[in-house]
């Protein structure tokens, strides 16, 4: 007698059944698992910031220029009566430069120096490192705004400046914090493009104290009444000696130039994000 070998089809195996959920791949996360992260990188971003010397010597160089400036005010502008109410906010000016040169490290700094794809190893989801490194740069730009106007009041009284009208400090603090906070934000979008340090901070600097004074001096008022720093610049309710009538007509509010400003960081900080999903972290 003869035996005919039966075959059959074992049947498939559903391997997502028997794998544990915590021992699948570590690139199957899913969207909650990378809100959750976010606390944790924004954590990290800040240490990174608060522990960088680069970072504390711009922290006591904002410092040191608001104290200087609002003596060199008190000192040498003797033909008209100022208040510390309204100097402590001249040397923001300054402040908003610094503190885009800041947001662009926290981004240049990490791509530079190889730490970059250390940091999205850590955190695959790359929205959430922009999120993180936005939130971080808003942050310390409200820091370093908040130390050069204290150092500008500080510096005023000492110089023997009468305290003034304080009925409007409040107001302008804030204005001058959103703008500090938003010139970090533009600063780190920059980076995010240009992604290397002297290259972008060069071109920063040289565009706002340089190009736009150029531009501001042939173009119409109402023209460069958008030009990003202008506009910045006129969220502090500074006189200007060179305002003409035709530019005080078509100075824009508060609460424009504010848009105008953030505007330009929204679209700096939105391109850098699609670079850094499209680019290589190298």
């Amino acid at each position: 007698m003869t035996y005919t070998p039966v075959t059959t089809n074992p049947p498939s195996l559903d391997t997502t059944s028997v794998v544990p959920k915590e021992h699948r791949s570590p690139g199957a996360r899913s969207p909650g698992d990378n809100i959750r992260a976010v606390p944790a990188v924004l954590r990290s971003e800040w240490l990174k910031v608060s522990s960088l010397r680069s970072h504390q010597a711009v922290l006591a160089l904002t410092t040191l220029v608001g104290a200087f400036v609002s003596w060199a005010v008190a000192t040498f502008v003797t033909d008209e009566v100022l208040t510390a109410t309204e100097v402590f906010t001249y040397s923001t000016v300054l402040t908003a430069v610094v503190a885009s040169v800041a947001g662009v490290l926290l981004f240049t700094s990490e791509a530079q120096h190889g730490t970059l794809s250390a940091t999205l190893t850590a955190q695959p989801a790359r929205w959430v490192v922009a999120l993180a490194k936005t939130v971080t740069a808003a942050a310390y730009g409200l820091v370093l705004g908040a130390a050069g106007m204290a150092a500008g009041l500080g510096g005023a009284l000492v110089s023997g400046l009468d305290l003034g009208d304080t009925s409007g400090m409040a107001v302008t603090t804030l204005w001058a914090l959103l703008y500090t906070a938003l010139a970090a934000v533009l600063g780190l979008g920059i980076g995010m493009i240009v992604r290397h340090g002297a290259a972008a901070i060069s071109g920063l600097l040289v565009w706002g104290f340089v190009v736009e004074n150029l531009l501001n001096l042939f173009m119409s008022p109402q023209i460069s009444r958008f030009l990003p720093f202008i506009a910045g610049d006129a969220l502090l309710a500074i006189d200007s000696d060179t305002a003409t009538a035709e530019s005080v007509a078509v100075a824009l509010t508060r609460t424009q130039d504010a848009l105008v400003f953030g505007g330009y960081a929204v679209v700096a900080l939105i391109i850098g994000t699609f670079l850094l999903h499209r680019r290589d972290t190298n």
